[in-house]
């Protein structure tokens, strides 16, 4: 699907990218969603894109917004940017994503049922 930026210009919208509560450690709010907004605790969501699904986890580079890293194949906890990845457990957000099996690499989410990019039904997490 295509959607305008800031400039006008036509871009592909993602389905690879998920706001997460950045509270820290201490925090058990898990706060999730497609879109930015406010966690459960207060706390601005903080904007990242995932590099894989295993499971029901996500894992997240949380750089800077419109990163297109991807995840270290050496050390599995960063991603190519150096940044150190962030893992969220998807169960419970109410949340879609890509069914293709235990380690996708779709990396599709969504707040509605449909299908992923490689044409499997997305998955509802509950």
């Amino acid at each position: 699907m295509m959607a305008p930026n800031q400039q006008g210009k036509q871009v592909q919208q993602r389905h690879d990218i998920l706001h997460t509560c950045n509270c820290g450690a201490g925090c058990t709010c898990n706060t999730t969603k497609t879109s930015p907004g406010v966690c459960r605790c207060g706390a601005p969501l903080k904007w990242g894109h995932i590099l894989k699904i295993e499971g029901d986890e996500a894992i997240l580079c949380q750089c800077d917004e419109g990163c297109t890293c991807a995840l270290n194949r050496q050390e599995q906890s960063k991603c190519t940017c150096g940044k150190p990845v962030k893992r969220v457990n998807l169960k419970g957000t109410g949340l879609y994503f890509c069914n293709c099996g235990g380690s996708c690499m779709c990396n599709t989410v969504s707040d509605k049922p449909g299908k992923c990019g490689c044409g499997m039904d997305l998955k509802k997490v509950d």
